[in-house]
């Protein structure tokens, strides 16, 4: 394990980098996450942001990327496969990789990436 510090609060991180407890993410947290991802978020980024995490809120379970790029294409206006590709754009190291974990999710295990 290893961990995050936030404003002098300690957050607990899995081996690979993932929030151990989500409850504890905010935005300084995902600022610093996507610091370490050598990303600079963008609007966009943050809309993606706040769809996963209400998603968690209301399912309780991570939104698969199926679900994000059928946001992105509402979102946008924009085909499915130009949602998938932005999508990829914008976290250029996979959905999993980056997004869920700037989005303070917990590492999914095995699932769609889109």
């Amino acid at each position: 394990m290893s961990v995050l510090e936030v404003n002098g609060k300690s957050i607990q991180r899995d081996e690979e980098g993932y929030l151990v407890h989500p409850e504890n993410w905010n935005e300084k947290v995902a600022e610093q996450l996507a610091e370490e991802e050598e990303l600079k978020l963008i609007d966009l980024h943050w809309n993606i942001i706040k769809f996963m995490r209400d998603y968690y809120n209301e399912h309780r379970i991570i939104a698969d990327a199926r679900f994000v790029i059928k946001y992105l294409a509402e979102e946008l206006g924009m085909g499915k496969k130009e949602a998938r590709r932005r999508l990829f754009e914008l976290f250029p190291y996979g959905y999993v990789k980056q997004a869920c974990k700037i989005a303070g999710m917990k590492r999914p295990r095995a699932w769609s990436t889109g």
